[in-house]
């Protein structure tokens, strides 16, 4: 196992029934890297995620965090799990719950830490994704972007080697997609180790390590952003880049 791979993803297959799913996907994550998993609406992206993190475990394949199979019976599972954090489409946090203590709940269960040290980690996340003012109000008092900011924060809090986002943005209002966007641009350029699921390809040419197009299941095409913005070999990816320019805009206007 090399050493300074984060995650090491080993040809995962995973079916519902008679539907293949995911085909056999592998891909390593490195220290500080940002690897953006793109392509069409049921192409296995967000299943990739959860068998990554064994919600939802492959029938085949494995899943190395830092040279620890996810997969085997031997190792503690939750000890594991544990240190990957999954930021969800739909927030998932517990609507009775206050922000702060959204974000204190895992270090306190999961972790074990006290009270007040959970509380501390759990203010210095909140103020890690600008929502400290913020601590003291629930959900339902927080627009979509600031819940998913509180979201990342209880990711954030776990200190885990790496994060998982599944479409973080896909669920929000268009003016609210770009505090969410900032908050994890700034993250990955402090050196968090993400795998993002997302359509924002504007996010993908500032931050990704490399890129990952995905269709039935399979790895089409993957490289840098720059290869991806000026020439995508497949002509599935380059149908697919043209059909969110036209929906989205261009994804360099900032450059122009």
């Amino acid at each position: 196992m090399n050493n300074n791979k984060v995650l090491e993803v080993r040809d995962i297959w995973k079916s519902y029934d008679a539907l293949e799913v995911l085909k056999g996907i592998t891909f390593d994550v490195g220290e500080n890297e940002v690897k953006v998993i793109f392509g069409p609406s049921g192409s296995g992206k967000s299943t990739l995620l959860r068998c990554i993190n064994m919600l939802d475990p492959p029938q085949k394949g494995e899943v190395y965090l830092r040279g620890k199979n996810l997969m085997n019976p031997d190792e503690d599972l939750n000890h594991l799990r544990a240190r990957i954090g999954f930021v969800f489409q739909h927030f998932n946090l517990f609507a009775h719950l206050k922000a702060i203590d959204n974000v204190t709940i895992g270090p306190k269960l999961v972790l074990g830490l006290s009270k007040e040290e959970a509380e501390e980690r759990a203010y210095r996340a909140l103020e890690h994704v600008k929502m400290e003012s913020w601590a003291h109000q629930y959900p339902a008092q927080l627009s979509g972007g600031q819940q998913q900011r509180i979201g990342i924060a209880r990711a954030l809090a776990m200190e885990p080697d790496v994060i998982l986002f599944d479409e973080p943005t896909s669920a929000l209002d268009p003016e609210l997609i770009g505090e969410v966007l900032q908050v994890m641009l700034d993250i990955a350029k402090e050196g968090t180790t993400m795998v993002v699921v997302t359509h924002e390809m504007g996010f993908a040419r500032a931050v990704a390590s490399e890129m990952i197009f995905i269709d039935e299941g399979v790895i089409v095409e993957r490289g840098s952003p720059h290869h991806f913005f000026t020439k995508p070999e497949s002509k599935r990816v380059q149908q697919f880049l043209h059909r969110l320019e036209v929906l989205y805009g261009q994804a360099n206007d900032e450059e122009q």
